[in-house]
C-alpha cells in the first residue's frame, strides 16, 4: 500500500467524521483545491495559518544537458514553481516523527 494520501482518502475521512453527504464533501474538497490552484496560477501565495504557506517562486533560465545526448545543451526556460513552507505546528509534528519508520536505510 502506498504512503501517499489521496484526495479520495481525504474525502472519506471528512465523510467518516461528520454527518455530511459524501458527494457534498467531495465537491467541497474539489472546490477548495480549485480555488487554491486558481490563486497560485494568478500569482498569489496561499497562507494557511497553523499549516503553512504555498509560495510562488520564479526559477531563472539555465542550461542543462540531456543524459542521452550529453554533447547537446538544452535551454531550460524561466518558470514559476510552487514552494511549500511548513508552519510552526507542522514543524513541531514533523520533529516528533520516527524517521526509521519512514526510511529504514
Amino acid at each position: 500500500m502506498s504512503n501517499n494520501l489521496t484526495k479520495r482518502q481525504i474525502v472519506q475521512k471528512i465523510y467518516d467524521q461528520g454527518n455530511h453527504n459524501h458527494e457534498h464533501v467531495r465537491e467541497i474538497v474539489q472546490q477548495t483545491l480549485d480555488i487554491m490552484q486558481d490563486a497560485l496560477c494568478s500569482g498569489k501565495n496561499i497562507e494557511l495559518r497553523k499549516f503553512g504557506v504555498f509560495e510562488l517562486q520564479v526559477r531563472k533560465s539555465r542550461v542543462g544537458r540531456n543524459p542521452n545526448k550529453p554533447e547537446t545543451d538544452v535551454v531550460i526556460p524561466r518558470r514559476a514553481v510552487v514552494k511549500f513552507k511548513a508552519g510552526k505546528e507542522m514543524k513541531s509534528g514533523l520533529a516528533k516523527l520516527d524517521l526509521d519508520e519512514i526510511d529504514p536505510s
